[in-house]
């Protein structure tokens, strides 16, 4: 599409278009050029700067988002010591304030090529930003002269940064149809927009260079952009204004982040609204629509990830309400402040309901329906983790599609399991339940040993191995010689006790992960002497991820979360009138030791006591054995619980 006039700017649209720059800067007349750089957006800036040649009189590559007054105040001068007669910004929303800005003080030209979604390009509205604060106005003086759109440029265009920028073009065809000023026309607009998005982000996530997405991505930035700058802005967009004006928040990310809560906050008053961007996102709710789209394209979902403080959302809330865009429903201070709150948190936010179901009845009639279990204890779990399935349903306004999902993920997870692997244990490790359940039932113990989950790798009655053997199998890695003890609660020792020993090799394989092994290895049962020692050799074990190929793997994947385990050898101990302890011990200085900040063990298993010296020796063992290199050593000391009536 080549010289469509939309509103009172010129759009050149197509693959190459950058090309004719030269010929839109002759046509407006201009001859002594400004050419302003978007930090991402370099290489085009440069074939930009070789089409215009000498018309260039300065070049500026120092644009700041939210359009600070004292950098258009620098740019001025270069304005006025060089003649400029026009602009021409090359990147995103942040070049293109800038532009607007410096238009809006010398009454030149611009010429905008967008690199990112943004879409302001084709608005009226400039915000700039001076001591702390965010103020817009609108001018058709404002709204560039020319926007030349050039698919080519996005392709480079990396996916987190066309995610955001993407949710900013959402943002602003959404505003536009809840707008008091939207008519037929921009509602159609705005929901082909949000439609192309709706299609076209999930495609680029997954081909970042698939041309035919981003052309209808860049075509839908357009769209909206027109939309947003006939009818107006809303709350969304005072709440972006004010966090990245007054608290720093980087644009688009703030953008994706608040969407889908202002829409939720939005939705009792414009329900067919609601509906129809439901509809074009092929979704059951606008909200969580548009959560699910972000979601599922790894954006952020929380404030307090772009680095806002909790302390600061009231003075945010207050700030909106001071001064508020017109919205169709006008929060009140509170209001607001729970807005921000759940954006803050990244909570879900409900899906719209015309009516609220009163499920009170439906949830009692099922707990009542295990009245006749005759034992007291399957009754009270069966019961308990109905009204704990049916609160979390009715929190999070679990959709049937969201439900699906999970029954899928689910069964998926059974079919995943076999003899060797038990992708079950390993979700409960990854959701932390096999660690409560263990600290539950062994934290009665204190003077004892700690426990820790068994995990998915556990086999049953592992090889009989004699006191000294050599569990590697001759396997590559340093060599481990482990010396330890089993004793009771007192000190005492406790002969003829059963240790199941198994680990990882150096790659972070256990033995049935590698079907090309000759049967078992790096894994062994022994007898303890009557002096309660067992010894033997293995290697060093070190970090490794749990199996990532399976439903648990595209749950951490989602989540963002890493796969790692700490190093660590599993112990499984058994002795007549004692309590089993599974357990495992972890290397010192070791990777993913500290669980703070989602770095630790990914199934949570660390804990302090557990943490031992795998200490470095070279020369002669202690059972004679010549080692060349340096080895290891562990020695430990078990102390299990007697058998008490909660274990009968």
């Amino acid at each position: 599409m080549r010289g469509v006039v939309v509103s009172t700017a010129r759009v050149v649209f197509g693959s190459g278009t950058i090309g004719e720059l030269r010929d839109e800067i002759e046509r407006l007349g201009g001859h002594r050029i400004l050419l302003l750089g978007g930090r991402g957006a370099a290489a085009a800036a440069a074939r930009a700067e070789s089409l215009l040649g000498e018309l260039v009189a300065a070049r500026f590559d120092g644009a700041a988002q939210h359009t600070p007054v004292e950098v258009t105040d620098e740019v001025m001068r270069l304005v006025r010591d060089h003649g400029v007669d026009c602009v021409v910004a090359v990147g995103g929303g942040t070049v293109t304030g800038l532009a607007k800005a410096l238009a809006a003080r010398a009454g030149i030209e611009q010429v905008i090529v967008p690199t990112t979604y943004a879409g302001s390009e084709m608005t009226p509205v400039l915000g700039e930003t001076a001591g702390g604060v965010k103020a817009t106005r609108s001018s058709e003086s404002i709204r560039p002269g020319t926007v030349i759109y050039d698919v080519e440029l996005t392709l480079d265009l990396p996916v987190p940064l066309s995610v955001t920028s993407a949710m900013n073009a959402l943002a602003h065809a959404v505003e536009a149809l809840y707008s008091e000023d939207c008519d037929d026309h921009i509602a159609e607009i705005a929901l082909e927009a949000v439609e192309r998005i709706g299609r076209a982000l999930p495609v680029i996530v997954r081909d970042p260079a698939d041309h035919t997405a981003r052309e209808s991505l860049l075509r839908a930035a357009w769209l909206a952009g027109t939309c947003l700058g006939a009818a107006g802005m809303g709350l969304h967009h005072k709440l972006c204004h004010t966090l990245g004006g007054s608290f720093g928040l980087p644009h688009a990310e703030t953008h994706t982040v608040l969407l889908p809560h202002v829409i939720a906050f939005t939705a009792p008053a414009t329900p067919g609204v609601m509906t129809a961007i439901a509809k074009a996102l092929d979704a059951e709710d606008a909200a969580t629509g548009v959560l699910d789209l972000i979601t599922s394209a790894s954006g952020p979902t929380s404030l307090s990830e772009l680095g806002l403080r909790f302390d600061d959302l009231e003075a945010v809330a207050a700030a909106a309400v001071a001064v508020p865009y017109p919205h169709p429903r006008r929060p009140s201070w509170p209001e607001l402040l729970e807005l921000l709150k759940a954006a803050w948190r990244g909570t879900r936010p409900s899906a719209a309901r015309t009516t609220d179901p009163d499920l009170t009845t439906l949830t009692g009639q099922v707990v009542a329906s295990f009245d006749t279990t005759t034992d007291p204890r399957r009754r009270q779990l069966l019961t308990s983790l109905v009204r704990t399935l049916h609160d979390y349903v009715i929190t999070n306004d679990v959709t049937e599609r969201e439900w699906q999902h999970a029954v899928d993920f689910l069964t998926r997870t059974g079919q995943t399991c076999d003899d060797t692997r038990q992708e079950f244990i390993l979700l409960s490790d990854v959701l932390g339940v096999s660690s409560v359940v263990d600290l539950l039932a062994n934290s009665r113990t204190p003077d004892t040993t700690p426990s820790a989950v068994l995990g998915p790798f556990y086999v049953e009655g592992p090889p009989e191995q004699d006191d000294g053997a050599d569990l590697s199998g001759g396997l590559p890695g340093t060599p481990l010689w482990i010396d330890a003890r089993v004793v009771d609660s007192a000190g005492n020792p406790l002969g003829d006790a059963v240790v199941d020993v198994w680990q990882s090799d150096e790659d972070g394989y256990y033995d049935v992960q590698l079907p090309d092994l000759d049967g078992p290895v790096l894994r062994g049962r022994f007898r303890t002497k009557p002096d309660g020692r067992f010894r033997c050799w293995s290697i060093l074990p070190c970090e490794y991820p749990i199996p990532t190929d399976g439903p648990v793997g595209e749950l951490l994947a989602a989540a963002r979360r890493h796969p790692y385990r700490a190093p660590h050898v599993h112990f499984l101990i058994q002795a007549a009138g004692h309590r089993r302890l599974i357990t495992q011990l972890f290397v010192s200085g070791g990777a993913y030791l500290d669980l703070s900040g989602g770095r630790g063990d990914a199934v949570f298993g660390v804990k302090d006591r557990l943490v031992a010296d795998f200490t470095e020796h070279s020369g002669p063992a202690p059972d004679g054995r010549v080692v060349d290199g340096p080895w290891r050593s562990l020695e430990y000391t078990f102390h299990i619980a007697p058998e008490d009536s909660h274990d009968l």
